[in-house]
């Protein structure tokens, strides 16, 4: 009786919803519904709670209009509250398991709460001049103006800066991601003995990802390439360069975990680089709506040691030999 309380509940304030008056009481219970139906479906009592807090605090409000700016008040709040719980309930970022994914993280997180505390400063704005300049409270017609030049400057250089310093902020994480190419070598330059050659090329394709190995003379474009389908392999704590390409449309390989995503575009071979620095197995997914079977363009990588890949490389290796060499001529007699 207990477990389904919640349930109970959310049938209950339905069936009142239903017939209630006025219009935002009903609003008012579709919240708190909906708050009940997620702590039955989750067991999340604290969406349950605050589903009820929040039915509690705007029927506190003195009069309709004030209840109705309570109610939009409600959305911010749920909202900044769903992010504040969410690292609580694993719904945040997946695991970082690359040496540069706490420089991305920390440019998100960095630009999540500079938003966070515009969004909040608006919200509370927004919800002061409801409260405060409800049309019970002020029943005059509303005076227009013809705005302030000034204060257009102002609230057009504002963003403008606040953008061009994030541009700053960034650069190092965009150039460590996208520019300082690690196949170049330590010289920096195409050509020379100490450029990185690419362990793999990822070709995406509607639905897969096709992965192409070097065989064992370690060279691409040989009779010995060894090749998979959704189902790459790297070896743990080394720089690791990726040649992507796309074979119909556009894609966009990511690997969440790494920190890593690019778009494959048609007729282009894009380099990829990153270094992972723990062993497990991590999901490849398309970012870009690629189709009707883009939900399902999904692959497996798996983060081993050098011996462990080595091992994997070579088996796949002989596994591929067999398919190709012909069986052996057996003669009429025997």
């Amino acid at each position: 009786m207990v477990e389904n309380f919640p349930f109970i509940l959310a049938i209950a304030l339905g069936l009142v919803a239903i017939v209630a008056r006025p219009a935002p009481l009903r609003t008012v219970l579709a919240l708190a519904l909906l708050g009940a139906a997620y702590a039955w479906r989750d067991g999340a009592a604290g969406w349950l709670a605050l589903g009820l807090v929040t039915l509690a605090i705007v029927f506190w409000a003195p009069s309709a209009s004030k209840r109705w700016a309570l109610l939009f008040l409600t959305v911010p709040i749920w909202g900044v509250a769903a992010f504040v719980v969410a690292p609580w309930y694993d719904h945040w970022l997946p695991k970082d398991v690359s040496a540069h994914g706490h420089t991305i993280d920390s440019l998100f997180y960095f630009i999540l709460y500079l938003t966070g505390v515009v969004f909040i400063g608006t919200e509370a704005a927004l919800f002061w001049f409801m409260w405060r300049y409800n049309r019970q409270a002020h029943a005059e017609p509303a005076k227009f103006t013809h705005g302030s030049h000034g204060l257009e400057v102002v609230w057009t250089i504002l963003p403008a800066a606040t953008l061009l310093f994030i541009a700053i902020y960034q650069i190092n994480a965009w150039a460590d991601a996208k520019i300082v190419n690690p196949g170049l070598g330590p010289d920096g330059v195409a050509g020379t003995a100490d450029d990185l050659p690419p362990l793999v090329e990822v070709t995406s394709r509607q639905f897969e990802w096709r992965l192409r190995y070097p065989g064992p003379d370690g060279h691409f474009d040989t009779p010995d390439d060894i090749y998979v389908v959704n189902d790459m392999h790297i070896p743990v704590n080394e720089e690791i360069l990726i040649d992507l390409k796309s074979m119909d449309v556009l894609h966009s390989f990511f690997l969440p975990n790494l920190r890593v995503k690019q778009d494959a575009v048609p007729g282009m071979k894009i380099p990829v680089w990153f270094r992972a620095t723990e062993q497990g197995t991590f999901d490849i997914v398309c970012a870009e709506l690629c189709g009707w079977g883009h939900y399902k363009m999904k692959g497996r990588l798996t983060i081993e040691s050098r011996e462990k890949f080595d091992r994997w490389l070579a088996e796949k290796a002989a596994a591929q030999q067999v398919t190709k060499d012909p069986a052996p001529a057996t003669s009429a007699a025997e």
